[in-house]
């Protein structure tokens, strides 16, 4: 997530890392061992560093302790006025300068300072700025149980004040509502300050989280739109591929062949090698593509083109028999007609490398409302065949390609030991 351009002006509880008592983890770690006592804390065993200050806060602490020694300085002229004798003038500009200079750890230690600062200023007046600047702090950086009971200490604290250190030009009663406003007036100051930082935390967070996952759904579009140019690739060179090499091994156990037969062969090679590169082509272009479109005019095959995948398999000298009992292919969806036609060119490509020689069965039926069902069959291998390295990949995307259609496929051996593999797809009536 990018940072703000002018991080010197965010106080350091809302600069990186964050102030966890603003996040809602207060308490992690504080209060065991020697981490809790300097202030830094622990979360899962591990010590967390404290912000530095920023250019902001120094500015904010100078202000502060600048403003509560003024008040000190007019606390202590009064208590000069009132007639006080020069010991205690003395003692309440000492402990008015020390509750001063204590501001300085207002953020690092809230609760304790607020709570020494209670008990001085019931016998020092000069200590009552102090007093009210550490109530602020309390109230931004911890939550609403300690700030009411310190508040309320400190309303018991004025009391006690205007009790052992009376102002002769104000009554006792007036100083108390005067200490109950000033309290009051402080913490709910800080509590919307804290309330403010919250929701700016509590946004930084959604945006960042946005961000994440925006960056994963766009990693799993990436993904599958990897999947999906990965199974195009397989089910069309497979395809073209194993028919390049199907009359390559004729042409090479039969050098005797008529020449007829040898020029039908070579031309089957190039025109499966011409397919496979513009099909290669077509993939080639869809990842180069700018847009989400697929670069390509070529048509793609759908249910009414299966019979000329038979063709072009019988072409191959493969025995192939169609049994297609769609009454209207051309009016099954187009997403439909293709993955059928996927489903039964891999089962043919399978067929070609694992069982050559054997009579494959392609049967589909169905119609709106029924959906598709389509059935690849052959029997047993005649005699023993190589096994061809990477077998399997095809039917694990043929399986993807039917579940993202709606549908289901499964495959495995027949009894008689051939191979089978049927699908079910849905055709919306």
């Amino acid at each position: 997530m990018t940072r703000t351009e002018y991080p010197w002006l965010l106080p350091s509880a809302m600069s990186d890392p964050l102030d966890p008592d603003l996040t809602g983890s207060r308490g992690k770690g504080r209060g065991k061992g020697k981490g809790a006592e300097d202030g830094k804390g622990t979360e899962d065993g591990k010590t967390r560093a404290r912000p530095r200050r920023t250019v902001r806060d120094w500015i904010v602490d100078t202000s502060v302790f600048v403003l509560a020694a003024i008040l000190g300085m007019l606390a202590s002229e009064a208590s000069t006025q009132a007639g006080n004798p020069e010991l205690v003038v003395l003692a309440d500009q000492l402990l008015g300068a020390a509750a001063c200079c204590a501001l300085w750890v207002r953020r690092r230690a809230p609760v304790g300072l607020a709570g020494v600062l209670v008990v001085l200023a019931s016998v020092a007046p000069a200590a009552g700025g102090a007093l009210l600047v550490s109530l602020f702090s309390l109230a931004v950086h911890r939550t609403f149980k300690p700030v009411a009971t310190v508040g309320v200490l400190a309303v018991v604290s004025s009391a006690v004040q205007a009790a052992v250190r009376p102002d002769p030009a104000t009554s006792f009663v007036a100083s108390l509502i005067t200490s109950v406003i000033l309290v009051l007036l402080m913490t709910g100051w800080g509590m919307l300050v804290r309330a403010r930082r919250q929701l700016v935390v509590a946004l930084r967070e959604r945006a960042r989280r946005a961000e994440n996952e925006a960056e994963l759904r766009a990693a799993h579009a990436q993904r599958l739109a990897r999947e999906a140019i990965a199974r195009e690739m397989h089910d069309v060179l497979a395809h073209r591929l194993t028919l390049l090499s199907v009359h390559a091994g004729a042409l090479e156990f039969r050098p005797d062949a008529p020449p007829a037969e040898v020029a039908r062969a070579a031309g089957v090679i190039r025109d499966s090698a011409h397919e496979a590169l513009q099909d290669l082509r077509e993939i080639i272009g869809v990842l180069r593509a700018p847009g989400d479109g697929d670069g390509s005019d070529r048509p793609q095959p759908t249910l009414a083109t299966l019979e000329a995948l038979v063709a072009e398999s019988r072409q191959a000298d493969m025995l192939v028999t169609l049994d297609n009992r769609v009454t209207d292919p051309a009016s099954a969806p187009a997403a439909t007609g293709r993955t059928v036609y996927r489903i039964a060119q891999e089962g043919l490509t399978n067929a070609r490398k694992h069982a050559p020689g054997t009579e494959v069965t392609v049967a589909v039926s169905g119609g709106p409302g029924q959906g598709l069902t389509v059935d690849v069959e052959n029997p047993a291998p005649l005699g023993e065949v190589e096994k061809v390295p990477g077998s399997g990949q095809g039917l694990i995307g043929l399986t993807e390609r039917a579940t993202l259609a709606g549908g289901r496929l499964e495959h495995g051996a027949t009894d008689d030991g051939g191979f089978h593999v049927r699908a079910w797809l849905p055709w919306p009536s």
